[in-house]
């Protein structure tokens, strides 16, 4: 078959010299955040990379020396064609393409185009859709594919999706469970963590919050429990999506009403530094100092149910573009 898919995702170092590269590459692109003059931006970009590589570095030493979500992400690709050959007996080739390291989108592209591929699905894994993220990924990966003459289309969000939906809540009832188990009786809240966005992308019309908001009311349904939506990951001297994880933590720890926390990393489908260092390592911190039990869903990663649910998307898309009966 002359048709193949390619995962989209943001990408991360492979090894600790690769981190300021990687952080030049992503501060470098004006979709996530412009910066100063489009002329200047690499050169800011090149002073922050060198900035804070020292202090990023650090936190990859603290999980193994380099990013898990391009191996996790390798895997998820071999899971989805796999599930698409045993169980809808399609043989359709699914591949990697990051869009701040290796294997970068355009590498993976050329390779495909070279071993006979004409027809290409890019599947963004940010379920949530933002210029930021998802609007970037797929910019890149629709001008290689115009680049190499290759027909591309893209799934761009799949927030709202039933299998997705389904894999989280089944997450969340999970730990919710265990938290229960082991304190009963007790005053349990849930905290859905997702990667902030400045503000004013929100204030311009970009969908991402109301996306987050729509997944966690699906959750909510199917599990009857509430959460609240908080943000983390922010970096830079602008206005932030609020509230912050580290704040609303701060805040229940202060309430004393709450005895144990979970968090949900809402827009994470796969772990990478935000899930293994920021959460489970800086928020753990900070909730245990707190004398709360900290509780964190297992990300997504290759779990079967989010396999298929990626897996139903790609053939939904690829039958909508007419590229299967």
């Amino acid at each position: 078959m002359n048709t193949a898919i390619v995962l989209l995702n943001m990408g991360g170092p492979d090894s600790l010299n690769a981190v300021r590269p990687f952080l030049y590459n992503l501060f470098s692109d004006r979709d996530i955040i412009p910066i100063g003059p489009s002329f200047l931006q690499p050169l800011i970009a090149w002073a922050i990379a060198r900035k804070r590589a020292h202090h990023s570095q650090k936190n990859y030493r603290l999980i193994g020396g380099k990013t898990p979500l391009t191996e996790i992400t390798i895997n998820q690709a071999k899971a989805i064609a796999k599930t698409l050959h045993n169980r809808h007996n399609l043989q359709i080739k699914c591949e990697v393409g990051m869009r701040y390291w290796h294997p970068r989108t355009p590498d993976t592209l050329k390779q495909m185009k070279a071993q006979g591929v004409s027809r290409v699905l890019g599947l963004c894994l940010y379920p949530h859709y933002s210029r930021a993220t998802s609007g970037s990924s797929i910019k890149d990966f629709m001008r290689a594919c115009k680049e190499l003459h290759l027909d591309g289309i893209a799934v761009e969000h799949f927030y709202n999706h039933p299998g997705y939906v389904t894999s989280l809540a089944e997450t969340v009832q999970e730990t919710i469970e265990k938290a229960r188990t082991l304190h009963p009786q007790k005053n349990i809240t849930l905290i859905y963590s997702a990667h902030s966005l400045p503000k004013s992308m929100i204030d311009e019309g970009d969908p991402y919050l109301e996306h987050l908001q729509q997944t966690i009311k699906c959750v909510e349904e199917q599990t009857g429990v509430k959460g609240i939506l908080t943000f983390q990951s922010r970096s830079g001297p602008v206005q932030w999506l609020e509230p912050a994880t580290d704040t609303t933590i701060e805040r229940l720890g202060s309430e004393k009403k709450t005895d144990a926390l979970v968090i949900v990393p809402i827009s994470f489908v796969s772990d990478h530094i935000e899930t293994l260092y920021e959460i489970d390592m800086l928020f753990r911190g900070m909730i245990e100092s707190k004398d709360m039990a900290f509780f964190r869903t297992q990300a997504l990663n290759t779990r079967p149910a989010f396999i298929n649910a990626l897996s139903q998307i790609c053939i939904d898309r690829l039958k909508e573009a007419g590229w299967l009966g």
